[in-house]
């Protein structure tokens, strides 16, 4: 998709000014975010014995995150559009740091379930908040590499999250606590103190901000705004209405590839691992392993594409690299082959997604945006609540740790054929509506 966006003159200074301002610290609070939401995977070692769950009930309750999220995440999203990024960001944060603590007095399954929905609903409209907030920040040339930075600190968080979870579950005993409960109350308090945090140092909006000056803040809304214009960008009178929007919808369902692989991979692999035969530490020693590669690969391949040209190829590629190599995983013998085989899905599978965010602000903007990066994220994010039911069902059916691997490819492979078809159908129709827009301006 090749975009019309070069704005009358660029300030890569500000640009640099406002990147050092936020991608650190919004980076930091997804990084307290995702090991939030991954630590489930390191507890399930302790609490499946201890609660009395199966593979498939756990894989239920993990999941449900997902259900709270869908519900919840397009209201959210419309909020901070209305009341801005700080307040909200802030009881986003708090309200989902104090269910997490609440997860480590878990007393059954019945608790279990209800506690990760309400993390879901909690956490809903923090991804999808922040991409909306790039798009205040950030002109569209420099939004995939945001993205890639922004993303670069979850990549981070399971690296550090497998050895703290790894550590964690050794205090197994201290102060009368099992080592799955010092996962959650340890992981959730971070979470309660950002969002205090947050309070005191984001602004809500780019006119808001005291570290950027009067002319730069023109020149940034001089710039967003004739971006919307060149590119013939839609606003809908009411925001809900972008759910209905047939390139939303699309967008939606073909995004339910890559969150399906990427949390195939994450759940499972602390399980696939500990079938190598390793120790809870060396768990969480090797589970760093994956995630330096992606952490690399979200720093790395934003900085190859050219600012404006195609995204196609940074899509597609990946995606089905990820296929390819989660099909090998299962198909070559040796613990150590398999392991790299892995390590390599989830760098494509996690390096698409920068690139994927920046198509839904090629045709939307505004509160548009807000809702409908927060319908696509929503909807995409089921992939992750596919993953954690049908996994566990494929190993308990087969009792195979690797066979669910091959399910995790297929909806990949097919997310990245998909990836050609889609982009030259919006392609279509942003030339139909450039042209049309063009030739009422001459008459």
């Amino acid at each position: 998709m090749e975009l019309v966006t070069e704005a009358p003159h660029d300030r890569p200074d500000t640009v640099a000014k406002i990147t050092r301002r936020l991608l650190p610290f919004v980076g930091i609070i997804y990084l307290i975010a995702y090991i939030d939401r991954q630590n489930v995977s390191f507890a399930k070692l302790q609490m499946v014995g201890d609660l009395g769950l199966t593979e498939y009930t756990y894989g239920l309750g993990a999941s449900l995150f997902f259900i709270g999220y869908f519900f919840f995440e397009v209201p959210s999203n419309v909020i901070l559009e209305k009341v801005g990024a700080r307040r909200w960001f802030a009881r986003i944060m708090v309200s989902w740091g104090i269910v997490t603590i609440a997860l480590a007095f878990t007393q059954n399954a019945t608790m279990f379930y209800i506690l990760r929905f309400l993390l879901g609903a909690c956490e809903a409209g923090f991804f999808p908040g922040v991409l909306y907030l790039l798009t205040q920040w950030f002109p569209f040339r420099y939004r995939a590499r945001m993205v890639g930075s922004f993303m670069f600190y979850s990549a981070i968080a399971n690296a550090i999250g497998a050895p703290i979870g790894g550590t964690l579950l050794t205090l197994d005993g201290v102060l009368g606590m099992r080592g799955w409960e010092w996962v959650f109350l340890v992981t959730g308090i971070p979470a309660v103190i950002a969002g205090i945090v947050t309070l005191f140092y984001l602004p809500d909006r780019p006119d808001d901000a005291d570290f950027i000056t009067a002319a730069e803040k023109t020149w940034l809304k001089a710039t967003l705004a004739y971006e919307d214009r060149a590119n013939g960008k839609t606003v809908h009178a009411n925001p809900f209405a972008a759910l209905l929007d047939k390139r939303v919808l699309v967008l939606a369902l073909w995004y339910v590839s890559l969150p399906l692989g990427a949390y195939g991979i994450s759940y499972w692999l602390p399980t696939l691992v500990k079938g190598f035969g390793a120790t809870n530490f060396e768990n969480g020693l090797i589970n760093i392993i994956p995630w330096v590669l992606v952490a690399l690969a979200l720093w790395g391949l934003p900085k190859f594409a050219r600012d404006g040209g195609s995204v196609t190829p940074f899509i597609a590629g990946p995606a089905l690299l990820g296929a390819l190599c989660l099909v090998l995983s299962v198909a070559l013998p040796g613990n150590a082959v398999k392991f790299a085989c892995i390590c390599v899905a989830a760098a494509g599978i996690f390096a698409a997604q920068p690139f994927f965010w920046t198509v839904p602000t090629t045709f939307l903007t505004g509160a548009s945006a807000a809702a409908g990066l927060a319908a696509i994220n929503s909807v995409g994010n089921l992939g992750g609540f596919i993953a954690q039911n049908v996994v566990p069902l494929i190993r308990d059916r087969t009792g195979s740790n690797e066979a669910p691997m091959l399910f995790v490819a297929a909806c990949v492979f097919a997310g990245g054929v998909a990836t050609f078809v889609i982009l030259a159908a919006l392609a279509r129709r942003r030339d139909a509506l450039q042209s049309a827009t063009t030739m009422s301006e001459v008459r």
